[in-house]
């Protein structure tokens, strides 16, 4: 054996990691025993530490230093070492293997989620063996749990708790019962000596930190760092069980860093390259399994890589081989556009630049620690964030945008948000501010004084104030803080406040793409706007890769939905409220069921109905109705209808941009708040005529309305149903054409009636044949009164020009005078046969004439009127053509004065309404940016 001893002088290099077996008693000139046996692996081996010695070992240089068992060999390694000298003829005695470095490289990193159990390991050898690259770098963490359980440990130990002790045991077995899972034969022998050999060295060290009451940083750090050793030994051991060559690497054999404070430190790049370079001469290798979290000193103290080490232990490893990617292996499929817990609608992104990464990881994104990306950044290595119990994801990837995404159009500006809580706005104000050199350096050296962490600082121009965001649990010290340091400026009026604003929240918007995309901060401030956020405080860096606003803490959710979905949505996400589940209402609803899976998937229209409301019950939902079940779910969810809470639910949703109202009833009542409803930013569509058809100065004022607003108002569907007639009258008009007249067959009961009404039938007997075909309303003399019809018209007279109240419209209605007041619709049906003769006779005066008896509308521009009649055509006349139920509608214009335009068509039942009202929904996600 060799005597070396305990002399601060005494180097590391001299020391490199021997086993130390410790005399049961140490005084200060103690020695230590150093045997060569114990660089083979006998599992005798044992150290002991007697605890009267501890204050004294605490206070050696030698102790402080940690190098209690930090030997490690691999496996593979049996030789004997005498001397400090022997390292150096040991290097001369090896032939050097070159490491190669680049592509072939791929480096993985696996959590300890991804490592937390023996089935778990199996899997992640799976996907190392799996993997194609030439060569395999691995990075591992500690099985989950396990660096909390050894923090614990110290916690525990410098307590004077005894508990320590079991605590120990439960490690201990965690890993003895992973081990004889995965291991068997002489791999297990070896790994469960190896293991009980750390446990009994802990066990002595926890008992040194026991007595002592204090474990010095160096201390923890190697102790909680063992997971990662265990881990990294069986998954090692678990590959070449697999038949894959591999070697274990302990990376503070290798990784060298420096302390920085602020519980961080920096790589030592090139000492690291170095000893990489000979740690693979002695070990080469085309699988290597490395331990994340630990790493050691230029003095070859052990050491962590503090919070998120492993990733950083696979970027700065990635750096060091020049690996062509770097993988974290996590249990997410990537990184989301937000916080998928609080925006249900998050995406996974599949690409962020390092800087929109770095940008969302310091504002709380679950993404990497900013530092983890510098390492990789500096040889432009990607770095891929994946699912290890979801394969069939691609996860997202890190790295430099290709000149063609920085320049493509169609993704979006504004690639992920992040928000951060528990914080409080300090804002100092003053007059006495302004053109004052040093202010700023004395508030935010106040607060670096009491080691605050300024958030976010914004300042305005005027420099009349400076505010800041800082953790709430700091906020009490930074403004006593101020308060202290600016004592005499309060007290002289130079600054008036010191000002603190609590239970804020900030959310921050980052993209690259942001700095070269006009109307980005106006479409999140818009967003803000409409879900009724206040914004206290904005701030902005030139580089333009995020706004930052702050914003009160019960509104930081809603303000994340908000711009979220106006952002990642489609810009035609529709939230729609359909009133009037009838016949019509319920046809559309049974459309927009099977065609808005297509809508979405090739169109980018997202409809999404978040209310249904008849005039007893209505359903609302958050989400948007499931549209398969929507008169089950009216049944057992359905509340009493309310039309105000309905309007307030669909339209206070504020996470969706677009907001319509499709009025399926004839209700005026519902007619009468469409102005109400446009104003408030609400697009309507209807097919109920009696807003149109109304007094004419309430349509005037809602014309005027839908003129001067964003909002869309849509009632194709009021006068031929399916039919483009609306929108044909509208198009002439647009395009200059003058209307002279427009003439047609506007009601689908009158048409049928007319189209059957020959030969020997009787009049009586065709309307109840319509009526038992469903022709008609319920109550046929609705139709045959002529009032729908008139509507019709009046509303293609104002479209036109006309200023005409429906008075102004005469109407022969072919109601009987004395039927007009019957009671019911039945008895109405029983004594129309009475009055069967004079329509008879009408017909045969219109055969007599080689003519056909139809019921028309006709709007007379040039003479400013409107009729509704019984008119007699000619049978060669496109009207007396007309089959079924179909409508016709001639217009005569400066253009088509020869030969009048014609639209013809079904213009009646819930099919081709609902279908007409369908269009103009279509034709409102086309206005508001859906692909044409």
């Amino acid at each position: 054996s060799l005597s070396l001893s305990l002399s601060p002088l005494f180097s590391a290099t001299q020391l490199h990691r021997q086993p130390m077996a410790f005399s049961s008693s140490i005084s200060p000139s103690s020695s230590y025993s150093l045997s060569s046996n114990a660089l083979s692996r006998d599992v005798n081996t044992r150290k002991k530490i007697c605890p009267s010695a501890l204050p004294l070992l605490q206070l050696s240089p030698f102790f402080k230093m940690g190098y209690i068992s930090q030997w490690r060999r691999r496996e593979s390694s049996t030789f004997h070492v005498f001397a400090s000298v022997t390292d150096v003829s040991l290097d001369k005695s090896i032939e050097k293997v070159q490491l190669p470095k680049g592509d072939t490289w791929s480096v993985h990193k696996f959590g300890g989620t991804c490592v937390g159990s023996s089935q778990r390991i199996r899997n992640v050898a799976e996907i190392i063996i799996n993997d194609d690259s030439e060569r395999k770098l691995v990075v591992v963490s500690a099985m989950s749990k396990v660096t909390d359980m050894m923090y614990d440990l110290i916690y525990k130990a410098q307590s004077r708790d005894e508990s320590y002790t079991s605590a120990l045991d439960a490690v201990l077995e965690k890993h003895r019962l992973t081990a004889l899972d995965l291991l068997d034969g002489d791999d297990l022998a070896s790994f469960l000596s190896w293991l009980h050999n750390d446990i009994n060295n802990l066990k002595a060290m926890l008992r040194a930190i026991y007595i002592a009451g204090h474990a010095t940083e160096s201390f923890t750090d190697f102790v909680v760092g063992h997971g990662e050793l265990w881990s990294a030994q069986m998954l090692s051991s678990v590959i070449r069980k697999n038949g894959m060559d591999c070697n274990w690497m302990d990376t503070r054999d290798v990784l060298i860093v420096n302390p920085t404070g602020s519980n961080q430190v920096d790589p030592d790049y090139l000492e690291s390259e170095k000893r990489l370079e000979k740690w693979f001469s002695l070990n080469p290798s085309k699988t290597i399994i490395a331990t994340g979290f630990i790493a050691s000193t230029a003095q070859n103290i052990p050491t962590t890589l503090k919070r998120d080490g492993s990733d950083f232990s696979a970027a700065i490893m990635g750096a060091l081989f020049r690996a062509r990617q770097v993988t974290i292996w996590t249990d997410v499929d990537g990184v989301y556009s937000a916080d998928p817990r609080k925006v249900s609608e998050a995406v996974i992104l599949r690409t962020l630049s390092y800087q929109e990464a770095w940008e969302m990881s310091y504002f709380g994104a679950n993404v990497l620690h900013p530092r983890t990306m510098i390492p990789a950044m500096r040889y432009d290595i990607p770095i891929v964030i994946r699912n290890i119990f979801n394969l069939s994801a691609p996860g997202t990837m890190i790295c430099r945008p290709s000149v063609n995404e920085v320049e493509d159009g169609l993704t979006s500006s504004v690639k992920g948000f992040a928000t951060i809580d528990n914080l409080a706005l300090v804002n100092v104000e003053g007059t006495g501010m302004a053109g004052v050199p040093g202010t700023a350096s004395a508030i935010f050296g106040a607060v670096k004084d009491v080691g605050a962490n300024v958030i976010m600082i914004s300042q305005a121009s005027s420099e009349h104030s400076v505010c800041f965001a800082v953790p709430e649990k700091e906020v009490k010290a930074v403004a006593e803080a101020l308060q202290s340091r600016f004592r005499q400026a309060l007290d002289a009026g130079r600054l008036s406040q010191v000002a603190v604003i609590p239970n804020c929240s900030i959310l921050a918007a980052v993209g690259q793409k942001m700095a070269s995309t006009p109307g980005v901060s106006a479409t999140l401030f818009n967003a803000l706007a409409k879900a009724n956020i206040n914004v206290r405080a904005i701030a902005q860096g030139c580089s333009e890769y995020n706004i930052t606003v702050v914003v009160k803490r019960e509104d930081c959710v809603r303000a994340l939905r908000a711009v979220h979905s106006r952002f990642y949505l489609s810009r035609t996400t529709i939230a729609m409220g359909i009133i009037g589940p009838g016949l019509i209402g319920g046809t559309l609803l049974d459309q927009l069921r099977d065609q808005a899976a297509v809508l979405k998937e090739k169109f980018n229209i997202d409809l999404r109905v978040m209310g249904i409301t008849g005039s007893r019950t209505m359903l609302l939902s958050d989400m948007g109705i499931d549209l398969s079940r929507w008169r089950e779910l009216q049944k057992e969810k359905g509340e009493v209808a309310d039309l105000e809470k309905f309007v307030q639910h669909v339209h206070g949703n504020h996470f969706i941009p677009n907001t319509v109202l499709v009025d399926c009833t004839a209700d005026s009542n519902v007619a009468s708040h469409y102005y109400d409803w446009l104003r408030r930013g609400v697009h309507v569509i209807t097919p109920n005529k009696k807003a149109n058809s109304g007094p004419l100065d309430q349509y005037l004022k809602l014309r005027a309305l839908q003129r001067q607003s964003y909002t869309h108002y849509f009632y194709e569907a009021t006068v031929g149903a399916g039919l483009p007639i609306i929108t044909t009258l509208q198009g002439l008009l647009e395009t200059g054409d003058k209307i002279l007249r427009i003439e047609g067959i506007f009601s689908g009961t009158m048409s049928y009636i007319f189209n059957n009404f020959i030969g020997t039938r009787s009049f009586s007997q065709v309307v109840a044949e319509a009526k038992e075909a469903g022709y008609t309303e319920p109550d046929p003399r609705d139709d045959l009164s002529g009032t729908d019809v008139a509507r019709k018209v009046i509303i293609l007279a104002r479209e036109s020009g006309l200023k005409l109240e429906l008075s102004d419209i005469p109407v022969q209605s072919l109601v009987p005078e004395p039927l007009r007041a019957s009671v019911s619709a039945e008895e109405f049906l029983q004594k129309l046969p009475q009055f069967d003769q004079e329509l008879a006779k009408k017909r045969k005066d219109a055969e007599d004439a080689g003519e056909v008896l139809r019921y028309v509308g006709v709007v007379d521009v040039a003479n400013q009127k409107g009729t509704v009649e019984l008119g007699r055509y000619k049978k060669a006349h496109p009207f007396a053509q007309l089959s079924g139920s179909d409508n016709i509608i001639a217009f005569t214009t400066e253009r088509y004065k020869e030969q009048p335009l014609i639209v013809r068509g079904p213009g009646a039942g819930a099919q081709v309404t609902a279908g007409g009202i369908f269009s103009d929904i279509l034709r409102l996600a086309s206005y508001l940016g859906a692909p044409s």
